[in-house]
C-alpha cells in the first residue's frame, strides 16, 4: 500500500495486519507517515495504490459514515463539540444511530464511570469548563460510545503534562485490556509505545522499518530503532 500527498510519497509499500484485540502502536518521528496510515483505516485518506481491509471488507465498499461509526477515533485535540455538554458529546453517535433515550443515558453513565469522571458533577458541563485531562477522558468515552470494534488513537495524550500523561496511559492500558478492543495507536514517544503496544510498527520517511513486540524492539539492531531507544533503558518511566 502506498499514499502520495501532493508531490510527496507519504507512505510507500506499507503492509501491516492487526489481529482482533491487539494494540498495534505506530511509532516514528514527525513526518514518518504514522498519522497518514491511521487515517487510511477510517477512509479520511485513500491509498494511491493497495487495499485497506477493515472487518473483512475493502474500505472502498463501506459507506464512509458507517465505517467511521465502526471505528472510534481519539485525537490529541480531542475534538469535542464546544456547544454540547459532556453528556451530549458522549451520547452523540448513539443518538445518530437511533438508540432509545434510556439506552443512551445508561451508556453515558457507564462510560463516564469507566473513564474516571464523576457523572453528576460533569455531565452538564461544556468542554471549556473542563481541564485538559477531563476533556481527553470525555474524548475516549465518546469514541467508545457505540461500542466500536476498532479504536484509532492519534497521539491522544501528546498535549498533556508528563504526570497526567502517565496516569492516563495506565488507565487507558487497563481499559483496553478490559474491553478487548482492536487498537491502532499513533505516538512519537518510545516509552508510550513500549507501555501500551502488544506490537510496535516503526515508520521512517514513509516506510516500515520494524514491526515486532516491545521486547523485540528493545533487542533490535535497526538503526532507527536504536536511535529511538538511545538514552533510555527501554523501560517505560
Amino acid at each position: 500500500m502506498s499514499v502520495r500527498l501532493g508531490t510527496t510519497n507519504a507512505l510507500r509499500g506499507l503492509n501491516l495486519a492487526i489481529a482482533p484485540g491487539e494494540t498495534l502502536v505506530l511509532l516514528g518521528p514527525s513526518g514518518s507517515g504514522k498519522s497518514t496510515a491511521l487515517r487510511l483505516v477510517n477512509a479520511l485518506l485513500h491509498p494511491t495504490s493497495g487495499t485497506i481491509i477493515v472487518g473483512g471488507h475493502d474500505v472502498r465498499t463501506w459507506d464512509p459514515i458507517e465505517l467511521r461509526r465502526q471505528t472510534g477515533y481519539v485525537i490529541q485535540e480531542v475534538g469535542l463539540m464546544p456547544h454540547m455538554t459532556v453528556a451530549q458529546n458522549v451520547g452523540l453517535v448513539p443518538e445518530l444511530l437511533g438508540w432509545p433515550e434510556q439506552e443512551r443515558e445508561t451508556r453515558i453513565t457507564e462510560l463516564l464511570a469507566r473513564v474516571g469522571l464523576p457523572e453528576q458533577e460533569l455531565r452538564g458541563r461544556y468542554p471549556r469548563e473542563l481541564s485538559g485531562g477531563q476533556r481527553q477522558r470525555v474524548g475516549i468515552a465518546r469514541a467508545l460510545a457505540a461500542d466500536p470494534p476498532v479504536l484509532l488513537c492519534d497521539e491522544p495524550f501528546g498535549a498533556l503534562d508528563p504526570l497526567l500523561r502517565r496516569q492516563l496511559q495506565d488507565e487507558f492500558r487497563a481499559l483496553s485490556a478490559e474491553l478487548g478492543k482492536t487498537l491502532l495507536f499513533v505516538t512519537h514517544d518510545v516509552r508510550e509505545a513500549l507501555a501500551l503496544g502488544s506490537r510496535i510498527a516503526l515508520l521512517e520517511a514513509g516506510r516500515l522499518r520494524f514491526v515486532g513486540t516491545p521486547e523485540e524492539l528493545r533487542a533490535s539492531n535497526v538503526p532507527i530503532a536504536r536511535e529511538f531507544l538511545h538514552g533510555t533503558n527501554g523501560t517505560p518511566t
